[in-house]
């Protein structure tokens, strides 16, 4: 599967444990940035990682800031994105079975790597239960008008 990346300073660190793991799990990445520890402007990234999963040409995505909030929120502004800011397996697990998210963010002031490399782990090896749950997905994304 090929995974869209993004992330700000906050996230730089986890996102390079994240590329990592990606590429053991025989995944190919696409990395939107930031590339370094300095201070940056998360929108840009992950709106630049929303869009390569919206335009399809990244199945999936995975965004990072410290919070996860922020980030989240910005990729969400892309139209075709349902990104959930998850903070646990748990989250990452339903946020797949029940609204079919085709982006994770992850906040890294909060999430560790070892926590992280699960998450990523089960969001993406997690399938879309579809059924009353694909009448709900189609009206959330009904609403981007």
């Amino acid at each position: 599967m090929k995974i869209a990346l993004g992330c700000d300073h906050g996230g730089y660190a986890l996102k390079q444990h994240v590329i990592q793991v990606l590429e053991r799990l025989g995944h190919t990445c696409e990395d939107f940035g930031c590339f370094s520890t300095e201070s940056c402007d998360y929108p840009d990234f992950g709106a630049a990682a929303a869009r390569a999963v919206a335009e399809g040409s990244c199945e999936r995505g995975i965004v990072i800031c410290t919070t996860g909030i922020g980030i989240s929120i910005a990729a969400n502004k892309v139209r075709g994105v349902r990104c959930a800011h998850c903070a646990d397996c748990l989250q990452a697990e339903m946020t797949r079975r029940h609204n079919d998210a085709n982006m994770m963010a992850i906040g890294a002031g909060f999430t560790g790597p070892n926590m992280a490399e699960r998450m990523v782990e089960v969001f993406l090896s997690t399938e879309f239960e579809g059924g009353r749950h694909a009448r709900r997905v189609d009206k959330m994304m009904a609403l981007e008008g």
